[in-house]
């Protein structure tokens, strides 16, 4: 028995009797088995996995919107799972040698393929420059039915390392490869991130980035055409809004491209001010959010729907495997922008509440909830004066509370941070995300749970 197993396996031991009435409510359901329920503490197979990433969600923005939207006594769906750990997720230099704070690139491609990289790269080693299998190209291979769903681009970092192989993560379209010189097909290249994503014939691909797939083709069979137009080629439905969304068919993958960038956020408010601002309720509305995008669980919710029904006509006897991302968590960290980033953890706290509901009825899936990275904003004394950006919030229980962003001086981006991040699961080798494990670790998870070769 390998070394880290035997280590999780004796770590789970310890916790079994604690955990298991909490295992056998939230992981089994209510028609769940004692049997299943034990999978979660020693082990199992997977039928589906549901990854679900929070972008820049580190402790103090899961606290910062619990807080604010159900108080501090309340929970969370993000709160729920009945095992939680913590991970690392420090990138690398092109030596190996620690770089201690990641971005997104690094730290997806840490996940999706089990190997630290170089900031920046997607899914290839730091030294190298070598593409390595993804999770989503093994689960392909075993038979599994395979999405992607985000709020970012669909070509940007977290979606793009499980699709795609790229020397940097900027070469997201054809006219983006300017950092990816031997990726591009007129070199013998995959392209770029948006072609290689339709070329992998993901089943459901579902996020912004309209702009990157608008893109014409420069070589290869595909020339002249737009990456969208590519797509087509391949089978996909293409669709732009919820109405389209709602009326694909299973059977052919699905291509939803909601926005010309990132979709928009779900809140607005003021963003935080050097000095603080007054204290201030957030809008829960975006007037440049068309009314016709879907919500993150909506997505969810019709992803899963297109791959288990893929997985039915198709008879096979695997399930799916999906990646879901709250992706502007981080963004609106980046512009210290309180209530953008609250709305939008919420919109992802839904998604879970999807992926959970979808288990408690299919307790063979496992599904893991995490972050990439830790982020800036802090919750600090009403009477601190804090050196950057803050603003004043007025919670859902009527009470003042203070966030701070103090990572970079005001006007500039602000800053990831290299902390540690919460990760927490239930089903099939749940029990693998106890303790501080590396972020490299849940491959591994994902890979075992699935019993990819």
């Amino acid at each position: 028995m390998p070394r880290a197993t035997r280590r999780h396996l004796m770590a789970a031991t310890a916790l079994a009797a604690a955990t298991a009435a909490a295992v056998a409510t939230t992981t089994a359901g209510a028609s769940g088995s004692k049997e299943q329920a034990k999978d979660a503490i020693r082990g199992g197979k997977a039928k589906n996995v549901i990854l679900l990433i929070g972008d820049g969600m580190g402790d103090s923005e899961i606290t910062l919107a619990r807080d604010y939207t159900v108080g501090a006594d309340g929970r969370l769906n993000l709160d729920k799972f009945p095992l939680t750990g913590a991970y690392t997720t420090y990138a690398v230099h092109a030596d190996g040698t620690p770089d201690y704070v990641t971005d997104s690139a690094a730290s997806g491609t840490g996940w999706a393929t089990g190997v630290k990289t170089v900031n920046g790269r997607i899914s290839k080693t730091p030294g190298t420059d070598k593409a390595v299998p993804t999770v989503l190209e093994l689960a392909q291979k075993n038979g599994y039915a395979t999405g992607s769903v985000t709020t970012a681009e669909l070509t940007d970092a977290t979606p793009a390392v499980l699709a795609s192989h790229a020397t940097d993560r900027s070469c997201q379209g054809p006219a983006d490869m300017a950092k990816c010189p031997t990726d591009t097909i007129a070199a013998g290249g995959p392209g770029s991130i948006a072609e290689q994503s339709v070329n992998h014939k993901v089943d459901v691909l579902l996020g912004g980035g309209k702009q990157r797939f608008d893109q014409k083709v420069t070589d290869g069979t595909y020339k002249g055409l737009t990456v969208t137009e590519q797509a087509r080629k391949l089978g996909y439905q293409v669709v732009t809004d919820n109405a389209g969304l709602k009326s694909v068919k299973p059977g052919k993958p699905v291509l939803g491209l909601f926005a010309s960038g990132n979709v928009p956020t779900e809140w607005t408010g003021k963003p935080a001010a050097v000095g603080g601002t007054d204290p201030q309720r957030c809008v829960t509305s975006n007037p440049n959010r068309a009314s016709t995008t879907p919500s993150l669980a909506d997505s969810a919710t019709k992803a899963i729907q297109l791959l288990e029904a893929k997985q039915r006509q198709t008879h096979s006897k695997q399930g799916f495997f999906l990646q879901i991302e709250g992706a502007s968590i981080d963004k609106q960290d980046h512009a210290a922008d309180p209530c953008g980033q609250i709305g939008e953890t919420a919109a992802f706290d839904k998604a879970v509440k999807v992926a959970r509901a979808y288990a408690a009825k299919h307790p063979d899936t496992l599904v893991v909830t995490t972050a990439d990275h830790g982020h800036t904003s802090q919750i600090v004394p009403l009477e601190a004066t804090p050196p950057g950006l803050s603003s004043t919030l007025v919670t859902n229980e009527g009470q003042h509370l203070k966030v701070n962003y103090s990572t970079n001086t005001p006007g500039q981006s602000q800053e990831h941070t290299g902390t540690q991040v919460r990760i927490a699961a239930q089903g099939p080798l749940a029990y693998r995300v106890l303790g501080v494990t590396n972020q490299t670790d849940l491959f591994t998870t994902l890979r075992e749970a699935m019993r990819l070769r």
